[in-house]
């Protein structure tokens, strides 16, 4: 039995997650905010991203959108892993947008799980809408006693 609740079962998840992830850290990504079944992380357009129409590439965008995904459908100590994904484009990131990708659980039967990403601007201007499917594949990321990573 945990003897964490869940805000900070998720943040230990999230910690134990973020010091690994490689991906995440070289984007600049920032997590905003945890809970269990919902993560908000958020990233600067940088000259890098920028397509050859001069707005944000839609794969950075979708990277955003599957990074808070991950960090969401693991924040109650299930290791899980994507299973699926699809993006709406609605609007284009500019140079120099801090974009937020917000994720929440929308369902979670069993080993497989549902979860929406909306990705905004620091206007709040909707960008992008991302739904994953999530696949539970056994294990934790921490000791829910003690918080410490188990991989790590």
């Amino acid at each position: 039995m945990s003897t964490m609740d869940p805000q900070q079962l998720a943040e230990a998840s999230a910690a134990a997650m973020w010091a690994g992830d490689r991906a995440a850290q070289a984007l600049d990504m920032k997590i905003e905010k945890i809970a269990s079944g919902s993560a908000t992380l958020s990233m600067a357009v940088r000259e890098d991203m920028v397509n050859g129409h001069n707005i944000c590439h839609g794969g950075y965008i979708f990277t955003l959108a599957d990074t808070a995904f991950a960090y969401a459908c693991n924040s109650q100590n299930y290791n899980a892993v994507a299973a699926g994904a699809r993006i709406e484009f609605i609007a284009p990131g500019e140079l120099g947008d801090r974009l937020s990708a917000t994720a929440r659980q929308v369902v979670q039967g069993g080993r497989t799980g549902v979860y929406d990403v909306v990705v905004s601007n620091q206007e709040g201007r909707q960008l992008a809408l991302f739904r994953g499917n999530s696949h539970r594949i056994g294990g934790a990321l921490v000791d829910e006693k003690t918080g410490e990573p188990i991989n790590g």
